[in-house]
């Protein structure tokens, strides 16, 4: 039950985060782009930050909640997605050396994203395995 409970709160933290952050994101680019250079644009460029804060305050919020096993095993994934993602991006660094073209800081956050589902569905699917052995 505890557990059912964290969940639902942890989704609709992270959903109403979420929501914060692609309106301000969709205002800071209609309004923000055409604005001319100056402390106010970069103000405007920012504010779906506001929104990436929550997120983050919704991610601590749900790790303080949860178990000592749920805890350790989710930040255990996040070490490894971490990890990944240093190897790939540094990696990327080289190539750039290498003729390849620049990307976005943007493309790292895709990156660690996928790292971290990868991590989660194999050592999900390795815990499975170790329990029906």
């Amino acid at each position: 039950m505890h557990e059912k409970r964290v969940a639902r709160a942890y989704r609709i933290d992270l959903w109403t985060a979420i929501a914060v952050y692609v309106v301000l994101l969709v205002a800071s680019i209609r309004y923000g782009r055409p604005m001319d250079d100056g402390l106010l644009r970069t103000i405007v460029l920012l504010a779906p930050m506001i929104g990436f804060g929550l997120m983050i305050r919704a991610i601590a919020r749900h790790v303080a909640r949860i178990d000592e096993y749920q805890r350790m095993r989710l930040l255990e994934t996040l070490a490894l997605a971490f990890g990944i993602t240093g190897a790939v991006t540094f990696s990327y660094g080289f190539l750039e050396t290498a003729g390849f073209p620049k990307l976005s800081m943007f493309s790292v956050w895709m990156v660690m994203g996928a790292s971290w589902g990868v991590a989660s569905l194999v050592r999900g699917l390795a815990a499975r395995r170790a329990l029906q052995s």
